[in-house]
């Protein structure tokens, strides 16, 4: 393993001495740490160096709320889920709804398989969307990246990106290299993401020489966008206005195997193992890391004067729309099989339907689906 200088010099004090005060906190990696988990994993590294304080650091830097379960960890590389497994795989099973060491991942991407989703009402339907994040193997996660590896890593993606064609055809930004009049296309296209200002994202490192190495990928006719080194090294992203998610999901998955296959061409697949499925930065999106949604408009009930009654009935949840939880949620009753989101921007709700990544895929994308048959008046 590669030898962590600072790792070494922390380990003349003793485990009482370094084990972070968590009596606080409120988040699945304060509830899994214990000093005999941490005593047997602090003098530990991956090959690239990261350690057990490195993944840590954002659940020691940032408590929570009372009511609002963040993860509190992140891995720095493919290995931390293997060096760090007597802490990460606890903090799976507890975030992930039991989900065992022994349990193997299963993901469908066979769009035909979906059925339905090419109907919802667009009097109430604003847009749809289906993301997810993928890592590229040999290289490390975000939170770990050096300067020059998040470079070869936008570098690798400007190469594949640029071989798609037909509806995938598009073109590359970089953050810091677009011009004026592109910089405020992409804002009003709601396509440009910003540098993160979260806690629960600077903490970890996520936010580190912005916005060098970072851009924006999308096809010609704006439906299909690939972030590079937000989050994660790509966040892929079909979007489209109106409520047909069965072509949002359909392009989902066409444009996923393709850049899948282009990256394996160039001698780097995604990360991913029979165990954990697609291996993100946050233990939280891990299997197939997907996210659909739809951008609703509710102007009678927004404004009913038992809305808040009626999210808690539901088991949605009211967030800030930074995309990260740190405004205060109203209902907090989340469903076991996907967890719903309630955005209030600009006088319309915005529903996002968070799919859970452990459970196989297309039970979720048709439950976000049925969701339609929902009165929304």
């Amino acid at each position: 393993m590669t030898k962590n200088c600072h790792n070494d010099y922390k380990m003349k004090f003793s485990v009482d001495e370094e084990y972070p005060d968590l009596s606080q906190h409120n988040n699945h990696m304060a509830k899994v740490l214990t000093k005999e988990i941490y005593g047997k994993l602090r003098g530990k590294s991956t090959p690239s160096g990261f350690t057990l304080d490195d993944v840590i650091q954002t659940g020691v830097d940032n408590p929570g709320h009372p009511f609002i379960m963040t993860v509190g960890c992140v891995a720095g590389d493919e290995e931390s889920y293997e060096v760090f497994k007597d802490l990460l795989d606890p903090i799976i099973s507890d975030r992930h709804g039991g989900y065992k060491p022994t349990d193997k991942h299963k993901t469908d991407l066979n769009f035909e398989n979906l059925k339905g989703g090419d109907d919802l009402d667009p009097n109430y339907v604003l847009s749809s969307r289906v993301r997810t994040g993928r890592s590229i193997k040999g290289f490390t996660l975000p939170p770990h990246n050096s300067r020059g590896e998040r470079r070869g890593i936008e570098k690798l993606s400007i190469e594949a990106l640029s071989s798609l064609d037909g509806e995938f055809k598009g073109k590359y930004y970089p953050l810091n290299g677009m011009t004026d009049a592109e910089q405020e296309q992409l804002i009003a296209d709601h396509f440009l993401f910003d540098k993160p200002v979260s806690p629960l994202l600077t903490c970890s490192g996520m936010a580190r020489d912005w916005p060098d190495g970072r851009g924006i990928w999308h096809n010609d006719n704006k439906t299909f966008l690939v972030w590079v080194n937000e989050e994660d090294h790509l966040r892929v992203i079909s979007m489209q206005k109106g409520g047909n998610m069965k072509e949002v999901f359909r392009r989902f998955c066409v444009g996923l195997q393709k850049i899948e296959e282009i990256f394996k061409k160039h001698n780097h697949g995604f990360m991913w193992n029979e165990h954990l499925g697609y291996i993100l930065t946050c233990p939280s999106n891990l299997g197939t890391g997907l996210r659909g949604g739809v951008h609703v408009k509710l102007p009678k009930l927004s404004t009913h004067p038992k809305f808040e009654e009626i999210l808690t009935r539901l088991r949605l949840q009211k967030r800030g729309t930074d995309r990260t939880r740190t405004h205060t949620i109203v209902a907090l009753l989340i469903l076991n099989v996907l967890k719903r989101n309630i955005f209030v921007s600009d006088g319309q709700m915005r529903l996002r339907v968070a799919l859970k990544p452990f459970i196989q895929l297309f039970p979720l994308v048709r439950h976000l689906v049925d969701g339609k048959k929902y009165q929304l008046t």
